[in-house]
């Protein structure tokens, strides 16, 4: 019998070695659900019993049925007694949620209003190929390729749609342009257009910036960068108020990259997460701060949720700065995507995270989906926003800040500094009339076209003036032919929050978004406290008093 060379084994016995510490450690660190299939139908947790009974409705039921809409049924059944937040998202859907999550789409690059049944360009975007192309602001597009666009809602036109395209594709839009008599064609390439999570940056004061940012998608951090570098860096400004109200949240890394920016230490905790079949996971500074940031004030409010809470968690749990505002909306929850066969998606809750000093945010949802969504409303009734009543901490959930100052945990995040809502704004008539004013705009600027030479913002919040009287009975003209009856007199109070939003969404069609929160935060109660107590000796003392 001839002798086996040891070397001819070698080879195979490394592989072995290899694969098998290959699966050790891929069934240590795997974060994903284990899907079984069990096709039939017995054993496991008998997953194999609902394709029976839909194939069985399918082939026997008495009518004909939708099979896509009782597999999605069965898909919504099984999801509703998870949390609110894991989720199946048709394909339909899904499209639409990755442009917003990943910032970008493809199209023309305009922002419209439909007026009086009309596309009315609002602004066409920074360096987008309508911008590039020629269009303005107050153009209204009457074509599209060869289809009519006018009549909007009368013939049920989709917009956006006929606008928006794969990138490098043509499409040729007529516009009528006021003060032209002849309507023109335009001829524009479609192109990805970003859609910038940063939504404002300018200073508040000499060496305080003010940046806002609506979400978390994929460029949040290098948008918030940007920002800082404008405004701090060019500007020699070191405070900063960072307003993340009814910022919902999205993407964990963006935030913590973000917060980053804010501390100078490294290896500093920022949150981590950890769920049944997630083991836990730090995310901590990297000790990388590009600027001098010293004094920070984080403004959130009931809609600031998920990764919003992150920052202000963070913030408030190491006493880096002060929150200010009204409580978030407590989504402590990570949810992951996974993508279906048919293009839609799973959105699946894996993961809690956890606040630095260890609290979990997540408020309750024992009693149904409808009571957790309904949450904004009952802190309305009991009285929580407008301050005339305190809620309620429980004492089981106290965590303390690395100064010792306590924190509650189980509810969202509580600011260090309240500021109430304020309900006079919540006036039937006021609400109508404040609601014709964008779609105002347009007319007001054809009859006064001098306002749109004013050079840039600054010089517009200096100059410009509203006179209510003139432009008043155009709105309430409006609010009457859209909801019927007449519209009852305005209080002086109304009337100066009139005349100032007017302003801002005036200053938003000349000069862009940030223009509009530069103008409408000179009366924004919350950013004002937030600046007064950014400006005193001791902050966080201020606040937390």
């Amino acid at each position: 019998m001839p002798k086996t060379n040891p070397k001819i084994w070698t080879p195979l016995l490394l592989a072995a070695v290899l694969a098998a510490g290959l699966f050790l450690g891929y069934r240590l660190n795997y974060n994903g659900p284990l899907v079984v299939n069990t096709s039939d139908g017995e054993g496991g947790h008998g997953g194999g019993r609902v394709e029976e009974i839909l194939r069985y409705v399918d082939a026997r039921y008495v009518d004909e049925v939708d099979a896509e809409k009782l597999h999605e049924a069965a898909i919504t059944a099984v999801l509703k007694d998870l949390d609110p937040h894991s989720s199946y998202i048709p394909a339909q859907e899904l499209q639409a949620l990755n442009e917003s999550m990943q910032g970008n789409f493809e199209g023309i690059g305009i922002e419209f209003l439909v007026i009086d049944d009309t596309i009315n360009v609002v602004s066409a975007l920074p360096g987008g190929p309508s911008e590039t192309a020629g269009i303005l602001s107050g153009d209204q597009i009457v074509l599209v390729g060869d289809s009519t666009v006018t009549g909007v809602y009368e013939n049920n036109i989709d917009p956006a749609s006929l606008m928006r395209g794969e990138s490098g594709t043509d499409v040729e839009i007529t516009v009528r342009r006021p003060g032209v008599f002849a309507a023109r064609p335009f001829v524009i390439t479609r192109a990805p257009i970003p859609i910038y999570s940063v939504e404002a940056a300018y200073l508040l004061e000499p060496k305080t910036a003010y940046v806002r940012i609506n979400r978390f998608s994929r460029d949040t951090y290098d948008e918030f960068v940007k920002a800082l570098e404008e405004q701090l860096e060019k500007k020699d400004a070191h405070n900063l108020v960072l307003d993340l109200r009814g910022n919902p949240g999205g993407y964990l890394q963006e935030a913590t990259k973000m917060l980053s920016q804010l501390f100078v230490e490294k290896n500093l905790l920022l949150v981590y997460t950890e769920g049944r079949s997630s083991r836990r996971a730090d995310y901590k500074t990297n000790g990388r701060a590009f600027y001098n940031i010293q004094r920070i004030a984080v403004l959130v409010d009931g809609g600031s949720a998920s990764a919003s809470e992150i920052v202000a968690g963070a913030i408030q749990d190491h006493d880096r700065g002060i929150i200010v505002g009204r409580r978030t909306f407590g989504k402590g929850l990570v949810q992951e995507q996974y993508p279906l066969g048919d293009s839609s998606a799973l959105r699946l809750t894996i993961a809690r995270y956890f606040t630095p000093s260890g609290r979990s945010i997540q408020r309750p949802y024992d009693d149904g989906e409808k009571a957790y969504r309904d949450d904004l409303g009952r802190r309305f009734e009991s009285g929580e926003l407008t301050g005339s009543t305190d809620y309620a901490q429980d004492s089981s959930f106290l965590y303390y800040t690395d100064n010792g100052h306590s924190v509650f945990g189980g509810g969202g995040i509580t600011p260090d500094y309240f500021v109430p809502l304020d309900t006079s704004m919540n006036d039937e008539n006021y609400l109508r009339v404040r609601q014709q004013i964008p779609a105002y705009l347009f007319e007001y600027l054809r009859a006064n076209p001098a306002v749109g030479e004013i050079a840039d913002v600054d010089q517009f919040s200096k100059q410009f003036n509203v006179d209510l009287d003139a432009v008043l009975p155009g709105l309430v003209s409006r609010a009457a032919k859209e909801y019927g009856g007449s519209v009852g007199p305005m209080s002086d109070t109304f009337r100066a929050d009139l005349r100032h939003y007017f302003k801002a969404r005036l200053a938003k069609q000349l000069y862009g978004n940030s223009a509009y929160f530069q103008i409408l935060n000179e009366r924004d109660d919350i950013v004002s406290e937030a600046l007064r107590l950014l400006l005193s000796n001791d902050p966080l003392a201020e606040a937390r008093r």
